[in-house]
């Protein structure tokens, strides 16, 4: 076999593996898949259509993005979180965001701005259809390219590994109306004050944007309304 078939079937498996990931994240935070739920291979490969090869080199991924605990003889199980876990979680979570807002109000440029604007738009459009999906699909690339205008490498490594554990619970928090009315009314605010390079005020608005959806997670853990071990 040739070096370029070699290359064309190497990727050809990446790229599915990343898809089957892409699909299983989706189905993880938007709760399908419940925390503590066991993966089972063989109906998740006949549910995506795939193997099971590029369906475990998906869970692989996902174990290593915090989402699944990949346990002994017991396989791969969707994340639960203790409310301690959430607390502790969330502390980390919100000085990373903090500290990525106030660097990125120092260093965004006017190009990542009008991206910025451009999906903050699209979000909107969603929060108006009342698509949850699509507005945190959408809201989960904006707080990903505030963190890049930070320009800070490991800050946005160590950002993506803290987030990914929390992803399905950042979800749930604007499942409530007027919440979801409130995060839009601060995601506004923070586009203001990244127009503004107000790098105090950017400072501010994470943190107060991240113990909003922390108080709200806990409320939702001791209502019942999310899974707790």
């Amino acid at each position: 076999m040739s070096t370029t078939t070699n290359n064309v079937i190497e990727i050809s498996r990446m790229a599915l593996h990343e898809q089957v990931a892409a699909r299983l994240r989706t189905m993880l935070i938007e709760g399908r898949i419940k925390p503590g739920a066991k993966l089972n291979e063989r109906e998740l490969s006949e549910l995506l259509q795939v193997s099971r090869t590029p369906l475990r080199e998906a869970i692989k991924l996902l174990g290593a993005e915090g989402l699944v605990d990949l346990l002994p003889n017991r396989g791969a199980v969707a994340v639960k979180l203790t409310e301690t876990d959430v607390v502790c979680a969330f502390e980390v979570i919100a000085g990373l965001e903090a500290l990525s807002g106030e660097l990125a109000a120092q260093r965004i440029t006017d190009k990542e701005l009008a991206e910025l604007r451009a999906l903050h738009y699209e979000m909107l459009a969603c929060y108006t259809r009342e698509d949850l999906s699509g507005y945190y699909r959408i809201n989960a690339q904006i707080h990903d390219l505030i963190n890049e205008a930070a320009k800070n490498p490991l800050l946005t490594k160590t950002f993506r590994s803290i987030n990914a554990r929390i992803q399905n619970l950042r979800f749930r928090t604007n499942q409530d109306g007027a919440k979801w009315k409130q995060a839009v009314k601060e995601h506004e605010q923070m586009i203001a004050a990244l127009e503004a390079r107000d790098s105090a005020a950017m400072r501010a608005l994470m943190l107060e944007h991240l113990a909003h959806k922390r108080d709200t997670v806990l409320a939702l853990m001791r209502q019942g309304q999310v899974a707790m071990k």
